[in-house]
């Protein structure tokens, strides 16, 4: 019988909301590049705006709220998600 060691499997907050968040920024920026550079039919855009509230299509405000919207939900996403998996970790 091979015994588990909990700090094996146990997460901690900040280093899975740091790279939640950075994950989520680096896929907002690639889609944000993608726009730009896509015709307007394929574009992304249209699929942000009901994700990030206050995201506006080529604007600099629109462009630094969905950054920072985008980086503020991989700390919720870490927020939930940890915590939830400890529990379901322990209950084993």
């Amino acid at each position: 019988m091979v015994k588990s060691n909990l700090t094996t499997s146990t997460l901690r907050i900040a280093p899975v909301g740091n790279s939640v968040s950075l994950f989520l920024l680096i896929s907002y920026l690639l889609c944000i590049g993608f726009g730009l550079l896509a015709p307007e039919q394929i574009a992304m855009h249209e699929a942000w705006a009901p994700l990030l509230p206050g995201f506006e299509w080529l604007t600099w405000t629109g462009f630094l709220i969905g950054f920072v919207e985008s980086y503020l939900y991989g700390w919720y996403f870490a927020i939930l998600f940890v915590p939830l998996y400890r529990w379901f970790a322990k209950v084993r």
